[in-house]
């Protein structure tokens, strides 16, 4: 590339994060612009991503649309061997004409993505946070209960949770439990 400044634009969809082997992503609409900068055998990469990815809840199950606005940098310039020990400058060897950004924008858009996929309180499947109340191993707190509460009386009143079919197996078991 001769000296100067390049722009790239790529659209990723599902596809990209399939072919990364990414279990996360269901669907993705991300727009991704490059800027390369030469100068002085140095290419300053600047990436701006953004869009939206969507994940299953963590909680609910159901689908979680997350906006994606991320950036991210790095330097990259010809050596002997490849060295990535640096995050701010990436060496890759002479031989080498091309350099693939795929990992560099997947790991990106990864890192954008919260660790925790929730819906905002209130915002689950009500069914759903309906039986995880039931079956809840650690309390919770009064803001959060009085929430759940409300969501779960209007579903009752809605006829939410009555039309759920149980296995019987577990009603035996219940059962057993009444009695004692």
């Amino acid at each position: 590339m001769p000296e100067g400044t390049e722009k790239f634009d790529y659209h990723l969809g599902k596809t990209f994060f399939t072919n990364m082997e990414s279990a996360d992503v269901r669907e993705a609409d991300l727009d991704v612009k490059l800027t390369v900068v030469h100068r002085g055998g140095i290419y300053n990469l600047d990436f701006v991503i953004t869009g939206n990815v969507t994940l299953l809840c963590d909680r609910c199950l159901d689908d979680l649309v997350l906006p994606i606005d991320a950036t991210y940098h790095i330097a990259v310039k010809y050596g002997d061997d490849y060295n990535d020990e640096s995050d701010e400058l990436l060496e890759i060897p002479e031989s080498d004409n091309y350099l693939n950004v795929a990992y560099m924008i997947y790991d990106t858009v990864t890192l954008a993505i919260p660790i925790k996929h929730v819906h905002p309180l209130g915002k689950c499947n009500r069914a759903m946070s309906a039986i995880l109340k039931k079956h809840r191993a650690r309390p919770i707190d009064d803001d959060e209960q009085a929430l759940e509460d409300e969501l779960i009386d209007e579903m009752d009143d809605m006829g939410g949770t009555s039309d759920i079919p149980t296995d019987p197996r577990w009603d035996e078991l219940k059962k057993l439990n009444d009695n004692n």
